[in-house]
């Protein structure tokens, strides 16, 4: 068996063994296999693709490439809820303290940013002071103590996805459902959380840009879970606009605090309000209707956020340090009209550019910057009225670039809905 075997066999819309799916990620982990076999067998599966049996291996192939952590010191039920990626997505820091106010175990390990979608470790890392490293010891100790932990990911979980992932990045190979699927999945299933919730971004500035392939995507990593014996249940939901009002990594935090007292953006809180009770009602068995109402509850009594503190405390962050850029511009609308549609990826992009986010690893993130929505999609807006204000340091943007992101007309379009489906 060689590599070259390999490539030609995937080449010829052939089905890969186990044996050489592994034999191709042990290569890839001593060196025996060279970046540019990986590149050419990873071109064959995006053109090729690969059956479920095939998706599977190369999820435990990659699995084993690295450590695989062990929860079971952890009391209660583990949760690990994660996000294909979107622009504005600050779902989990308000979600995780929320499950956490009901006796769940969250046992979170996040990743940076990179492209146009903002990582959860930058919108905690803009928090000053706060650890986003803990010992696997402090990290057990935690969630027991507090039902809450959220660091960056282990240097050694799935190493062998990260190196996939970097060619794949550099390669336009990221857009294959099984290359995503099993990524996503291998670093889940090494996490070692008892249930794992998955929300699939769709639309104009998610990853997957069409219900059918998020569908597909969905079902792929509900048939890996099983494999596991891991729950695992999926969201589908909207990203033709941004999520809420903020873009940017302390301008998030703002609003995820505002959100956690009950007077964040409308739709960042109803689809808070439907992932945490979907998680409630699957994991601790009450009816769905009734565990929403149980979530209002707790972030209208003050539960989810005095959580959310408490996890930023027991992490060394100071919440009143948070530091918003104070140079702000307000962007005002060329014309009235009703807004039908808000360019997610372009606003995304934009806030990259002004330093909100990364172009390469080593880039340094401005955490004070950032874009906040001042209208949304369906809103009417006056001549000259107010869209957005943005946050800048050293970097200007041009106007033209905004108004390209909206889409402004005499007639009001019917606005998408939120949630399109769950699947499990």
């Amino acid at each position: 068996m060689t590599i070259l075997d390999i490539i030609d066999k995937k080449q010829k819309k052939q089905v890969l063994t186990k044996e050489e799916i592994n034999f191709w990620i042990d290569g890839v982990m001593n060196g025996d296999v060279k970046d540019y076999q990986t590149s050419a067998l990873l071109m064959a599966i995006v053109i090729n693709g690969m059956n479920d049996d095939e998706i599977f291996y190369l999820t435990d192939a990659m699995l084993k490439s690295g450590d695989v952590i062990d929860l079971s010191s952890i009391e209660g039920i583990k949760i690990d809820k994660h996000s294909t990626g979107g622009v504005g997505d600050k779902v989990t820091p308000i979600l995780a303290p929320l499950l956490a106010s009901f006796g769940l175990k969250v046992a979170k390990m996040s990743g940076r940013g990179l492209g146009h979608t903002g990582g959860t470790v930058d919108k905690f890392e803009s928090i000053p002071g706060y650890k986003i490293e803990l010992t696997r010891d402090e990290f057990i100790k935690q969630v027991n103590d507090i039902g809450l932990a959220v660091i960056s990911q282990s240097g050694n979980l799935v190493p062998a996805d990260k190196k996939l992932y970097a060619l794949r990045d550099v390669t336009s190979t990221e857009d294959s459902i099984p290359l995503i699927a099993s990524s996503i999945m291998s670093k889940k299933i090494a996490s070692g959380a008892d249930y794992i919730f998955i929300d699939v971004k769709v639309g104009n500035g998610a990853l997957m840009k069409n219900l059918a392939d998020a569908r597909t995507l969905a079902h792929t990593m509900v048939k890996i879970g099983s494999r596991y014996n891991k729950k695992t249940v999926c969201i589908l939901t909207n990203m033709d606009e941004p999520l809420g009002f903020a873009i940017g990594n302390a301008l998030e935090i703002k609003e995820v605090m505002e959100t956690l007292k009950g007077i964040g953006p409308a739709d960042l809180l109803e689809l808070i309000v439907e992932m945490g009770g979907l998680i409630v009602s699957s994991t601790l068995g009450l009816d769905l209707e009734e565990a929403k109402i149980q979530c209002f509850k707790k972030i209208n009594n003050g539960e989810a956020y005095n959580k959310f503190q408490e996890l930023v405390e027991r992490q060394g962050g100071k919440l009143e340090n948070l530091h918003i850029s104070e140079r702000v511009v307000s962007v005002r609308t060329p014309k009235a009209g009703f807004i039908n549609h808000i360019d997610a990826l372009g606003l995304g992009e934009i806030a990259r550019q002004i330093g909100a986010g990364r172009y390469t690893k080593d880039d340094i993130i401005n955490y004070s910057v950032g874009i906040v929505l001042t209208k949304k999609v369906g809103d009417y807006v006056e001549a000259n009225e107010e869209l957005a204000k943005f946050y800048l340091a050293d970097k200007d943007v041009r106007l033209n670039d905004i108004w390209d992101c909206y889409t402004i007309e005499d007639e009001q379009m019917p606005k998408k809905q939120l949630i399109y489906e769950v699947i499990k």
